[in-house]
C-alpha cells in the first residue's frame, strides 16, 4: 500500500516491477554509428529487453522531442535553443553527423512500446508545468511500464498534481562539488540534499552514483525510497548497484559480455 509523508511516498507497486529492469542511458548508443537519444539507440536497448532513459523537451510549438540539451549544438552543430524550434524545425537537423533527426515522444513511445521507460522531463525556463501536462497527457493512454523524474522538483510538482498515481523520482546529484552558474550556492545545496522533495513527494530518488554516499541519500534511502543509480559505467559498479537494491542507468558499455 503506498504511504506518502512529508518528504517522499514509499510503496508504490509498480516499482517492484521497474526493478526487474536495467536501462540504458539515452538509449543504447554506440557512438559516431549510433547517436544518443536516437530511434536506432532506442532499437538497439529494445531488441535486448532492456529498459531505456530518456529526456522529453516542449518545443514552442507544443509537441515533445526526444533529446538531451536545450542547446542544440554539442548534438546537432546548429546554433540555438531546442525550445525555440517548431517540429518541423527540429526535423531539419540531423545528430552527432548521421542521418538521424531528433525523434518525437510518439516514436519513441512506439519503439519502447514492450520495454519500460525512465522519462526524464527537461523544463527549460519557466515551462515545467506545460511540459508536465503535455507529457502526463500522452501518457495516459500507453500501457507501457515507465516512470518520471526530472531535476526541476517543479516540474515533478506538476506531475503530482496532473496525474499523482504515476511512479514519479527526483533527479539530483552533489551539486556543492560541481557548482554551475544556473544554480544559486544555496539552490545547489538545496537540490544536493533533497530538500526540495517535499514538492513533488517521490517515490524514488535518482542520484548520481559517484555522489550516492552523501549523508542526505543515504538517510533517504534508509526511509525506505527507492534509489535509482546513473550512470553506471562498467560491469562492476552495475552487480553492485543491483546488489543494494538501486535501478541502475548504465552507459557506454555492454552489460552481458
Amino acid at each position: 500500500m503506498m504511504k506518502e509523508h512529508f518528504t517522499y511516498r514509499t510503496g508504490h507497486p509498480l516499482l517492484e516491477e521497474l526493478k526487474k529492469y536495467i536501462y540504458a542511458h539515452r538509449g543504447y548508443h554506440d557512438k559516431p554509428q549510433v547517436p544518443e537519444n536516437s530511434l536506432a539507440a532506442f532499437r538497439r536497448a529494445a531488441e535486448r529487453g532492456w529498459g531505456t532513459e530518456f529526456d522529453v523537451h516542449l518545443l514552442k510549438d507544443g509537441n515533445l522531442v526526444v533529446f538531451h540539451d536545450s542547446d542544440l549544438f554539442r548534438c546537432t552543430g546548429a546554433e540555438g535553443t531546442l525550445e525555440d524550434l517548431t517540429l518541423s524545425e527540429a526535423k531539419e537537423l540531423r545528430l552527432e553527423g548521421t542521418q538521424e533527426r531528433i525523434p518525437t515522444f510518439d516514436e519513441v513511445l512506439s519503439v519502447c512500446k514492450n520495454t519500460p521507460m525512465i522519462i526524464e522531463l527537461k523544463a527549460f525556463g519557466r515551462n515545467h508545468k506545460a511540459l508536465a501536462e503535455a507529457v502526463c497527457r500522452r501518457l495516459d493512454s500507453v500501457k507501457t511500464l515507465f516512470c518520471l523524474e526530472s531535476f526541476d522538483p517543479r516540474a515533478m510538482a506538476a506531475v503530482r498534481k496532473f496525474r499523482p498515481d504515476f511512479v514519479r523520482g527526483q533527479l539530483a546529484s552533489d551539486f556543492t562539488k560541481t557548482p554551475t552558474e544556473e544554480l544559486a550556492p544555496w539552490l545547489g545545496k538545496f537540490l544536493s540534499d533533497l530538500r526540495l522533495d517535499f514538492l513533488s513527494r517521490p517515490d524514488f530518488i535518482a542520484y548520481k552514483y559517484e555522489d550516492r554516499m552523501r549523508e542526505a541519500v543515504q538517510k533517504t534511502i534508509q526511509r525506505g525510497v527507492q534509489e535509482v543509480s546513473w550512470t553506471i559505467a562498467g560491469k562492476k559498479d552495475l552487480e553492485r548497484c543491483l546488489a543494494l537494491g538501486s535501478i541502475p542507468i548504465f552507459e557506454r558499455f555492454d552489460p552481458e559480455v
